[in-house]
């Protein structure tokens, strides 16, 4: 096992807000080498509200933050310099943005957790072969955090599941040990790069769902969009990595069915309004979040123009969002290759 010492979290969305409270309750247990927890949030604003407020104004506010747990800075120079392990959760694509105010040196050393869904737009790549490229990051250094786990319910302490995946299994295995909970389950896996395209992928779908169940398609037709997904998933990460793995694994299947099916999926949510009608623009406007897979859309697509892979449920939802096709005629057409 390896010895960590100290974590900061990156990012002040919903998802970042939850893994912060899941390893600030791992300090508060004693059970743990962890001395030390920070949060990095954009604004010294919004900082100085969660250390005086306790809780995240904008996502999860039923989340408590303890100040005794819990470092919160805007510093991002100071957070960064001080962590051993860097757990990034921004949006993908403001990650070069946000990152780009520190210097590149800073991030010698340091162990990369990536809780991001997303590639990054200028490369097309997925986080974890970003930070190696771009960074000078070891492999064996990154980590890569996916679900099936949507934070409102880590809110609520609904038992959930996430999995920890890593060339460097010691680094996994330690990084995992400080999220097991009563509410948390962690799996080990070294399925890196499926793990993370994975992710990627099963939010492109759960916006095909969403399309889907704002035209008004029932279950029955949901059920075979979701069985074709994992098998173009499959498809897709068998031709990026060669990697022996189980497709019906909860870091696959288990988190395409819970982004396609959830009410707290805000990738389903937004292709829902697709299909009912609203514009890309009236949906993000809207929802006043972030949906990863409308991003993925677009960086997945140019990826695939060179791959040639057959994809013909993400090539619709890129249709439809980006080259404005009728969600209506695209599904009726989607159907038809559908088995």
């Amino acid at each position: 096992m390896v010895t960590i010492n100290s974590i900061a979290v990156i990012g002040g969305g919903s998802w970042a807000t939850a893994l912060v409270k899941i390893l600030s309750e791992s300090r508060a247990n004693g059970n743990t080498t962890l001395n030390s927890l920070t949060w990095w949030v954009r604004s010294e604003e919004k900082a100085e509200y969660i250390r005086k407020h306790k809780h995240n104004p904008d996502y999860i506010s039923s989340i408590e933050i303890h100040p005794d747990l819990v470092t919160v800075s805007s510093n991002l120079a100071e957070v960064v310099k001080e962590a051993q392990v860097l757990v990034i959760a921004i949006p993908a694509a403001f990650l070069e943005a946000s990152l780009g105010t520190c210097a590149k040196e800073l991030f010698k050393g340091k162990a990369i957790v990536s809780a991001i869904k997303g590639l990054v737009p200028s490369t097309k790549q997925i986080v974890g072969d970003y930070f190696i490229d771009a960074y000078g990051i070891d492999e064996k250094r990154i980590l890569v955090i996916s679900g099936p786990c949507h934070a409102e319910e880590v809110a609520n302490e609904k038992l959930s599941y996430l999995t920890i995946a890593g060339t460097g299994q010691e680094l996994a295995r330690s990084f995992a040990h400080l999220l097991n909970n009563f509410y948390i389950r962690t799996v080990v896996s070294s399925d890196v790069r499926g793990t993370e395209y994975g992710a990627v992928l099963k939010n492109i779908y759960a916006v095909a769902a969403g399309i889907c169940h704002g035209l008004g398609y029932g279950d029955n037709f949901q059920a075979v969009l979701m069985s074709n997904s994992v098998r173009e998933m499959k498809r897709f990460l068998r031709n990026i990595t060669d990697t022996d793995r189980k497709i019906n694994h909860s870091a696959y299947l288990g988190d395409l069915l819970v982004t396609g099916y959830s009410v707290h999926s805000r990738n389903r949510r937004f292709g829902s309004m697709i299909g009912n009608g609203y514009t890309v623009q009236a949906a993000q406007l809207e929802m006043k979040m972030i949906a990863e897979g409308y991003y993925a859309t677009k960086n997945m697509h140019e990826l695939n123009e060179k791959m040639q892979i057959k994809m013909p449920i993400m090539d619709t939802v890129y249709q439809i969002i980006y080259e404005g096709k009728s969600a209506r005629k695209a599904i009726e057409k989607l159907s038809e290759k559908l088995v």
